[in-house]
């Protein structure tokens, strides 16, 4: 029997074989490394990387790169020949404003990428909000610029921060309206304006509707403020939640978290805290209403104000406040009397933008009456699906205020359904009358 031969390796190949070992794990380790810039930037056209004193912008459809010498002519050429670019990691200074202009779906996204506006502005721009659609924006850092986003539709501005800016995010109406907006995972940090709403001008609406601020947080310093709503924007029938506003900490002077000088209407601010830090403020507002404020947000049962405040809700004009579980008042409604016993149009008292949990309503009839002259005041409910109530009828053979009885009040609910208005009517028996009704009702509404 021929005994096991025993197979050698020499020195001179082991060593080869560990070379070639090396090789490929340092191989691997690169494109582990390189992996998430790589798999971030393979969706985009181009890929921009700041190498020494020059920028490399990638084509990655043909593979060709050019080399520049400002990250804005860089970004701008990127949106000339192409609808997207991916920053890599690195510091990127703009010289000149960056155009988007007209695009669907454009993208700019970033990964570690900080760029220094020296107080220019990428611009999300369409002649009308048809022409500027579904862009995004994202992964950036921006110290001293501004992201304005004009005439566009459902626009994405998310995980971004704006950093020692007099405005981060602009959004402005000039032709059309920018509706959708998502802001979402932003932080402001020493912004004089976090989010703007401006007025619209030249051919513009000022809708910004449907739109969120969700999960963003505001550092604010001494003459700043964290949202403005300027006179005539509508950010409405929208939404602000899981935000935080930190005020008081650069200072205690001049400081307002939300300033509403245009609508918001059916805007819900949910799991909102405005905090402040000083024990000495001077005029430090979580929220200030304005003249032109027309209406207020819709405030929800985890809106926090935390700390002291010159006023936590800064409401020099009065305007109505609405949210959760909120009071109303709603008092001296005209209501038209109709002659010979036919009711003329009605009054009908709500809480918009809420709808009504519980009323009491109160009539009062003024004026002289004729000989046997009544006065009938009929009241209805108007439900959510714009049906109208049974009624019930309180006379009047003189002038004389009631409030309805626990069973009128009764008698006029629903089996089930959302109350969101009282309508009243009158009407006389006589051929004219000198009758004066009016109404009042309270109660509360969310």
């Amino acid at each position: 029997m021929q005994a096991n031969s025993k197979i050698t390796v020499s020195k001179s190949i082991l060593a080869v074989i560990l070379v070639a070992v090396l090789a490929l794990s340092a191989f691997n380790t690169y494109m582990i490394l390189n992996r998430p810039a790589e798999l971030g930037a393979q969706n985009y056209d181009f890929v921009l990387s700041h190498s020494g004193g020059s920028y490399q912008l990638k084509n990655m459809q043909t593979g060709s790169t050019a080399s520049m010498s400002s990250a804005s002519s860089a970004i701008n050429s990127a949106f000339k020949h192409g609808d997207s670019v991916f920053l890599n990691s690195g510091t990127y200074v703009l010289k000149a404003d960056v155009l988007v202009s007209n695009k669907i779906g454009a993208k700019i996204a970033g990964d570690g990428a900080t760029v220094i506006g020296n107080g220019h502005t990428i611009l999300v721009y369409g002649d009308n909000y048809t022409a500027s659609q579904y862009a995004t924006v994202s992964g950036l850092t921006i110290i001293n610029g501004t992201l304005r986003i004009e005439n566009s539709f459902a626009t994405t501005v998310t995980d971004m921060n704006f950093e020692n800016t007099s405005v981060g995010i602009d959004l402005a109406n000039t032709n059309t309206w920018s509706e959708d907006t998502q802001i979402e995972n932003c932080y402001f940090i020493n912004a004089t304006e976090g989010i703007v709403f401006e007025s619209p001008t030249v051919n513009a609406t000022g809708s910004y509707a449907s739109s969120d601020i969700e999960r963003c947080f505001f550092n604010i310093r001494d003459n700043s403020l964290g949202v403005n709503v300027e006179e005539g924007a509508q950010f409405s029938d929208s939404q602000m939640q899981n935000v935080r506003m930190w005020m008081g900490q650069d200072g205690h002077t001049n400081q307002t978290g939300l300033l509403d000088n245009g609508s918001m209407y059916q805007t819900l601010l949910t799991s909102v805290v405005f905090e402040s830090f000083t024990d000495a403020p001077n005029q430090m507002y979580a929220i200030d209403l304005g003249k032109d404020c027309n209406p207020a947000p819709t405030l929800d049962g985890d809106v926090n104000f935390l700390g002291t405040w010159t006023a936590s809700i800064h409401n020099p004009y009065s305007k109505w406040i609405s949210g959760v579980g909120s009071a109303f008042a709603r008092q001296n409604v005209n209501v038209p009397v109709g002659v010979n016993g036919q009711y003329a149009g009605n009054a009908t008292i709500t809480a918009v933008p809420l709808n009504i949990f519980t009323f009491e309503p109160k009539i009062q009839v003024q004026g002289s009456f004729s000989n046997n002259e009544t006065v009938t005041v009929r009241v209805r409910l108007l439900l959510v699906d714009n049906v109208v109530s049974n009624a019930v009828t309180q006379t009047f053979t003189s002038s004389g205020a009631v409030w309805l009885s626990n069973d009128q009040m009764l008698a006029l609910f629903p089996s089930q359904s959302v109350i969101v208005g009282v309508v009243f009517d009158a009407e006389s028996s006589a051929s004219s009358t000198n009758a004066v009704v009016t109404v009042s009702g309270y109660g509360t509404a969310g």
